[in-house]
């Protein structure tokens, strides 16, 4: 008899989530795989959302839960949380024996998961290689394309992208992104089918939504995090005047996320505007059908590049978080100006946008299952020459 092979997928923040759901339960329900899910970082904080709550909610047991979050928000926090995550992963990896692990895109913390189970000779599956951005997370994504054996990317681009790396070809596979698969569930249905503020309570007036609202969510640089707060207090001071409804989600934890957010709490309580409220987290279809639904998602976020362009949502994107990342005719791209970003949102809706398949059909998580149950599963490679 062969033993189903054991994926262990590593979840380390809320956005990370919504970019493996699906694959998560075509591997749970594939035959020849069993699913070993790891949680770690950010996503067991309540600060944060709490993404782990939504996790078992929807039905997924958890194997190991990795407490990893050093507190401080800085470039070093950052370093030492990535140092903790490789010492408690090494333990898990060592504890579970499992046939492969998946690291998930390119947040600081992922690498820990790279170098835990390279070290132990465990094979490396990338999930959304190969693409470009304009910090730190570009330089993490690309180490973890160097340590990974398997690699399974979100588009065409990132593709040749991972081969021009030296990667051998026949271990890159353009599986499109799983939170496109969430994004085709929504689009068939799109209506808003709850209440925001009802179901996620959140922080802030109750704005009268109904008749149309903007959503925002802007993250801190984090090779530019010393001007964090001047950064979303330019964005605030846009939407404000605007005096549109606005929902306004909380920035991930890295560095520079508690200038962001201190940025948030003094205006709220300086200001007090009455056309934004407040959220942590959303369940990752609840949020898809929040965008669909608006009038335009403003600040930096990737779902502006990839969900969006797939739902037709308009976007401005503030700053050079997702620079030279592939984008849609949907992005607006903008600076940090007040009055540059008000413009640029009065100018994009008044606009509609086709869906655009940049970074897949819907289809990711099955493909993915399928090629984790029947690719080579190696722990080396050589460059060819």
């Amino acid at each position: 008899m062969i033993n189903n092979r054991k994926i262990c997928v590593v979840i380390t923040a809320r956005p990370s989530y919504s970019r493996i759901k699906t694959a998560l339960d075509a591997i749970k329900n594939h035959p020849k795989l069993e699913l070993q899910l790891v949680i770690a970082g950010a996503a067991l904080l309540e600060r944060y959302g709490n993404a782990v709550d939504f996790i078992k909610n929807d039905g997924f047991e958890i194997t190991e839960k990795v407490f990893m979050v050093l507190e401080g928000e800085n470039a070093a926090s950052m370093a030492k949380t990535t140092g903790l995550g490789v010492m408690e992963l090494a333990n898990v990896f060592y504890k579970l024996k499992p046939d492969a692990v998946v690291t998930i895109a390119d947040r600081f913390e992922t690498i820990a998961t790279s170098i835990a189970a390279s070290y132990q000779n465990i094979p490396l599956v990338h999930i959304q290689g190969g693409e470009v951005t304009g910090n730190i997370d570009e330089k993490v994504r690309h180490a973890n394309t160097k340590l990974a054996d398997l690699h399974l990317v979100a588009s065409e681009d990132a593709k040749e992208r991972v081969i021009k790396l030296g990667e051998n070809p026949s271990k890159v596979f353009n599986t499109g992104c799983p939170s496109i698969d969430l994004a085709f569930n929504v689009n068939k249905s799109p209506d808003l089918n709850f209440d925001p503020i009802e179901k996620y309570g959140g922080v802030g007036e109750n704005i009268d939504w109904e008749n149309g609202y903007l959503v925002v969510m802007q993250h801190p640089v984090t090779t530019e995090y010393t001007s964090a707060r001047k950064d979303v207090e330019a964005t605030l001071e846009a939407i404000y005047k605007l005096n549109m409804p606005t929902f306004w989600f909380w920035p991930n934890v890295d560095a520079g996320s508690d200038g962001t957010s201190s940025g948030i709490r003094s205006f709220r309580e300086r200001v007090k505007p009455k056309n934004i409220h407040f959220f942590k987290n959303m369940e990752p279809e609840d949020f898809l059908r929040l965008l669909i639904n608006s009038k335009t998602l403003i600040g930096n976020s990737s779902v502006g590049i990839r969900e969006c362009s797939y739902l037709g949502v308009p976007v401005v994107n503030i700053g050079s978080r997702q620079s030279r990342r592939q984008r849609g005719l949907n992005v607006i791209d903008v600076h940090y100006d007040k009055e540059i970003i008000k413009t640029a949102i009065l100018d994009s809706i008044s606009k509609e946008y086709e869906s655009e398949f940049i970074y897949g059909d819907g289809k990711s998580g099955k493909k993915i299952a399928e090629i984790l149950a029947t690719a080579e599963l190696t722990f080396h490679k050589t460059i060819e020459y």
